[in-house]
């Protein structure tokens, strides 16, 4: 999820956003919000349900979600961005290119990575593959219902739904939504988007 956040955060999860869950059997019993596009989940991994991962959702029920030759389109429109200054990531020791996404309401940046091609390998099997093409520009998928289509903001080092699929609705954990610590950098401490 880097640049949004970085290695080392330790977030806050409102984990009612999305409706009140009975324990164990993971059951809702109330509604809450519906999920949007734009807005960083906590769910169950969805190949490894005892893990959990934060991504972003790019897609919801009924979107038809395309990431081809490194641009995202939503329903057949391009999703807005604009360059800002590079990221520089040091963990990496590099620079990566950056930009400002609107996805919905959110605004927020992606790091894209020009030494990586846009085709997805490795692509694993999982329920709903039909509903997606893969290409050597990339992926195009129609998020079925009940279903979340989700992507990280590093968008070429990013282990997410263009590789092991889409994320069900009772795999939500919570939306994250405060940075509350870093023990390496102080700074980080605020919300973000």
């Amino acid at each position: 999820m880097i640049p949004t956040l970085l290695v080392g955060d330790l977030i806050l999860v409102n984990k009612f956003h999305y409706g009140i869950r009975l324990p164990v059997i993971n059951t809702k019993i109330t509604e809450g919000q519906p999920v949007q596009r734009g807005e960083v989940l906590v769910f169950r991994y969805p190949p490894k349900p005892s893990l959990d991962y934060i991504k972003r959702v790019v897609g919801v029920p009924g979107d038809e979600v395309a990431y081809l030759n490194k641009r995202l389109t939503i329903n057949g429109q391009p999703v807005a961005t604009s360059a800002v200054p590079e990221f520089f990531d040091e963990s990496a020791m590099r620079y990566f290119k950056q930009y400002e996404e609107s996805l919905g309401t959110a605004r927020h940046r992606i790091l894209t990575d020009d030494d990586r091609p846009a085709f997805i390998p490795g692509v694993e099997e999982f329920p709903y593959r039909e509903n997606c093409r893969y290409s050597i520009e990339g992926v195009v998928c129609k998020v079925p219902e009940g279903h979340y289509f989700m992507m990280g903001d590093n968008r070429d080092n990013s282990l997410d739904s263009r590789f092991w699929g889409f994320v069900p609705d009772q795999n939500i954990v919570g939306k994250a939504f405060f940075v509350w610590m870093n023990f390496g950098n102080l700074k980080r401490i605020g919300s973000f988007n």
